[in-house]
């Protein structure tokens, strides 16, 4: 069983897509181990973003992140990260497959409503940042 971090944008809850979003993750059988809505501090989004710190688009990633409320989640299941990022769809949602989250809903590059961990040591980093042991439920 693998997990890992799912997060819904600003711009998705924005949009109102929080439960489709869900229901695209539950109707793949990927279960949801522990979830939260938080606003993130600019220091907070600093700290989950550091491994870009050095990138061009690193203050308007920040600042992004931290213009709204966002949805954490813990997503649990059978290859769950390669099952998240195919129901995410490309990062560039003009490349993402037609029916993906990003296809339907992004707008650009940046918004484009949801992140997903890209590897086990990453997700384990991830889920740590946003979550403590008592508040994931092993499903």
């Amino acid at each position: 069983m693998e997990r890992t971090l799912s997060i819904i944008k600003p711009d998705g809850v924005q949009k109102n897509v929080i439960g489709e979003v869900i229901k695209r993750f539950e109707s793949s059988g990927i279960k949801i181990a522990a979830m939260k809505m938080i606003q993130l501090t600019k220091p907070q989004a600093q700290g989950f973003y550091a491994v870009h710190k050095e990138r061009p688009f690193f203050d308007s990633l920040t600042d992004f992140m931290t213009s709204g409320p966002i949805v954490v989640m813990v997503l649990e299941g059978e290859d769950v990260i390669a099952k998240n990022r195919k129901l995410m769809g490309a990062t560039n949602f003009k490349e993402a497959d037609a029916g993906t989250i990003r296809k339907d809903y992004a707008t650009d590059i940046e918004k484009n409503v949801v992140h997903g961990s890209d590897a086990p040591e990453t997700a384990a980093f991830e889920i740590g940042y946003f979550f403590n042991d008592l508040e994931i439920q092993a499903r």
